[in-house]
């Protein structure tokens, strides 16, 4: 409540001083009308009012936001605020998006506190309204957090910046911005706002002014590099996603300060014969494995199985500027020709990295299975390894398979084999469990030196990459076993069953192929593999296994357990990749604390943070899948430009109201068909069976069918294909959708090959559309 004072001055009008102390006294509720009646002023005197509070304002004393007055450097009641971390407790922290720095000083580090009666929860690089709420926050651990504010809404993203190629105009002078998004139009750049930017450079701008009538103009921020340089394609992922490549030089100071640990509190391994298996061109190894025949009369037939992780949690203290860093990260990115990863490369590559030969600190764990595979039990110890070896997938591989090497031959006998005998009764195990088998070939990219493709190949899926895979599955569940065990809270690894309503679209989709699926609500794994097994071998088998992972939910990280449908696990959490994933980080600490094993386990009272933690590092991993995904559409986009005009052999992988998305045979690339150019006929969508109708003929294109396209436009920049299509679909009169059928009022696409329009009653005319299809 505003209460009324009494002027001091004659004239009836207040101080200034006084002004400035009532607006202190009512942040964010002071207007000029409020202020009139705390001082019962009225009449002419509201002029000399109005003098007053301008003076203030052009001497700097006040600032006005949507007729409420703030003492200059203070914060209003509600305002905008941009969150730009989470502190090691999980709690965001925002600064103030309108701040003037140079007079007022550096902006006030503000605690963040979600609506709780919004699902909708924020996250870094969120713009949110928030106001200004009371809270204690003496006791909180980050220096320099006064000051709390409750979200209000999460505002509108917002392009900060434009990502795009310079290209100097020598006619006109000045130069203009080609965007990397093709929805975004050029910009004109004066020579002024240019920079250092040279022709062909990758550049982020920001609109300087625009009209109606000219073309916008922009300045140069930032010139991220020449795009005909190496490793330029990532970083225009890295620049339009925001993801942190550059190390703080406090974060590097404090990895470079970083020592390994002694025997102290830890037990010795190091006579246990553990190797690394990785890929070749690998620089970190975080995981070593051991396998052994079990000697207990009573586990006849059993094996025993180790699995050692560095220890990150002992180089990465909790609250330290690296674990903010890496928190701030999430997890490492994968670039065909470059890894941005989470922590810095004295960490990953030296300290936590289990080279051979070398002590190494790590989290190991020991467990017992018997003859069918299932784990009898198993323990968690902090221990110091030695790497007996460290060997490649091929190199195990070939040796398990007769032709050894230096590296292999001295640990075929000793080493390789057992571990092989091992995976074996894992195997029955995992067999026995039926997870999903969905056969996906992943496609690889070779570059050259410059950076672009040589050329694009699927590598062999090896008993080597299994055996690593079931291993640590194994000791991940083991984890959330341990914790749940000893009540530990944790961030699980979750992943929910697939929705009614991608289950209703996979049935449709499987009754156009003369195959049945289940009804009910007790799916499982098994049900969808005896579908890819019906098909396995078959023309439709990559279609049948693409349409099954889409009806699939995305795994996530929770601390709330629902299990993991995909592996059909009951508990399932990531223990093993702690120099890549934050979630892993966590769950070291977790069973540092659980099992006292240390004093850098997580704190008490940390539950609550688990779920915001969750929330931003499966946000951080959905960012990291983006980021490589449109990596690699850009590089093989460049790799096919100069074949506009080939031909292809592809397969339609989507259908939609406005065309047909194809990925080619050899490539994998994913291009679109505008539906305006399908055939000599006008084109339904079918939406229940995925397809493309013509309307006289029944030509028919569906999801799945195998096709001959044309390449007629390839943008490398947007990452995007687009094809013609060059063969005839099959023609079922049967098929075919006459007037008569139409429902009133429903909407249906119609389409012809020139692009004219039938235009209909309840119709639309679907459009040409670039891009790439998802």
């Amino acid at each position: 409540m505003i209460r009324k004072r009494r002027p001091t001055v004659e004239d009836g009008l207040p101080s200034k001083e006084e002004i400035l102390a009532f607006i202190a006294e009512n942040p964010g509720k002071a207007g000029k009308r409020e202020i009139a009646r705390a001082f019962g002023i009225t009449g002419g005197a509201r002029i000399g009012l109005k003098r007053l509070l301008k003076e203030l304002t052009e001497d700097g004393h006040l600032e006005k936001s949507r007729k409420r007055l703030t003492k200059a450097g203070e914060l209003p009641a509600v305002g905008v605020y941009r969150i730009v971390e989470r502190d090691p407790q999980g709690d965001l922290i925002g600064l103030p998006v309108k701040w003037e720095s140079e007079e007022h000083g550096e902006p006030p580090r503000l605690l963040i506190q979600p609506d709780k009666k919004s699902k909708a929860v924020p996250g870094i690089g969120d713009r949110v309204l928030a106001k200004l709420i009371e809270r204690d926050l003496e006791a909180f651990e980050m220096p320099g957090i006064r000051q709390a504010v409750r979200v209000i809404k999460i505002l509108p993203k917002r392009e900060d910046s434009i990502l795009g190629i310079y290209r100097r105009d020598p006619i006109n002078g000045g130069g203009r911005l080609v965007p990397i998004d093709k929805k975004t139009q050029e910009l004109s750049i004066d020579d002024s706002g240019r920079g250092e930017a040279e022709e062909g450079d990758l550049v982020a701008v920001s609109i300087t002014r625009s009209g109606r009538s000219r073309t916008p103009r922009a300045h140069v921020r930032e010139v991220i590099g020449p795009m005909a340089s190496e490793q330029a394609v990532s970083m225009i992922a890295i620049h339009a996603l925001g993801i942190p490549y550059i190390f703080p030089e406090n974060v590097l100071g404090q990895a470079e300060r970083a020592t390994q640990p002694g025997m102290k509190g830890r037990e010795d391994w190091r006579d246990l014969p553990l190797i690394t298996i990785d890929p070749a061109d690998a620089k970190d190894h975080d995981d070593a494995i051991y396998a052994e025949a079990d000697s207990d009369p009573a586990n006849e037939g059993g094996t025993i199985a180790y699995v050692a992780i560095a220890d990150v949690a002992y180089h990465i203290p909790m609250g330290s500027d690296l674990d903010r860093e890496a928190f701030k990260r999430g997890n490492s990115v994968y670039f065909p020709d470059r890894v941005v990863p989470m922590l810095p490369e004295r960490i990953s590559n030296n300290l936590c990295s289990l080279k051979e030969g070398e002590d190494r600190p790590s989290m190991a764990v020991r467990m017992v299975f018997d003859k069918k595979g299932q784990k009898k039990r198993h323990s968690f110890h902090r221990v110091m390894i030695r790497v007996a070896a460290g060997v490649s997938y091929n190199q195990a591989q070939s040796a398990i398979d007769g032709q050894t090497d230096e590296t292999t031959a001295p640990i075929l006998e000793s080493i390789l084999k057992p571990l092989w005998q091992g995976y074996e009764t894992l195997k029955v195990g995992r067999d026995a469990r039926e997870p999903l088998e969905l056969d996906l070939p992943e496609r690889k990219m070779q570059l050259k030196p410059d950076g672009t493709i040589d050329r694009v190949y699927v590598p062999p899926r090896l008993d080597a990459h299994k055996l690593v895979e079931e291993f640590m599955i194994q000791a991940n569940v083991a984890a959330a076993e341990t914790l749940e065990k000893h009540k530990q809270a944790l961030i699980y690894r979750i992943h929910d069953n697939p929705s009614p309503e991608k289950l209703e679209g996979l049935r449709e989709f499987l009754g156009s192929l003369d195959l049945s699926f289940p009804k009910g609500g007790n799916l499982r794994p098994a049900n969808f593999n005896a579908i890819l097994n019906r098909t396995a071998g078959t023309e439709h088998a990559p279609l049948v296994s693409q349409v099954v992972l889409r009806s699939q939910a995305q795994a996530e990280y929770n601390p709330d357990n629902i299990g993991h449908f995909g592996l059909n696990l009951l508990r399932y959490a990531h223990f093993t990749s702690p120099i890549r994933r934050y979630a892993d980080l966590i769950v070291h600490r977790a069973l540092i604390a659980a099992l006292k094993l240390g004093e850098d386990g997580l704190p008490k009272g940390f539950d609550g943070k688990l779920a915001d933690i969750a929330a931003q590092i499966s946000t951080t991993e959905r960012r990291a899948m983006l980021a490589e995904r449109d990596t690699k559409d850009r590089l093989i986009a460049a790799f096919l430009a100069d074949r506009v005009g080939a031909t292809f052999h592809g397969r339609i992988s989507g259908v939609t109201r406005v065309g047909l998305f194809v990925q080619l045979a050899d490539t994998g690339a994913d291009g679109f068909i505008p539906a305006s150019t399908l055939g000599q006929d006008y084109y339904h969508f079918d939406e229940a069976n995925h397809r493309m109708v013509g309307e006289a003929t029944g030509e028919t294109f569906r999801l799945g069918d195998t096709v001959e396209v044309k390449l007629v436009e390839a943008a490398p920049m947007a990452g995007a294909l687009r094809f013609e299509m060059l063969t005839e679909g099959p023609r079922d009169p049967k098929s075919r959708m006459p007037r008569n059928n139409w429902r009133k009022g429903k909407s249906k696409t119609v389409v012809n090959r020139t692009g004219q329009s039938k235009k209909k009653p309840g119709t639309t005319r679907a459009r040409s559309k670039k891009g790439r299809g998802r």
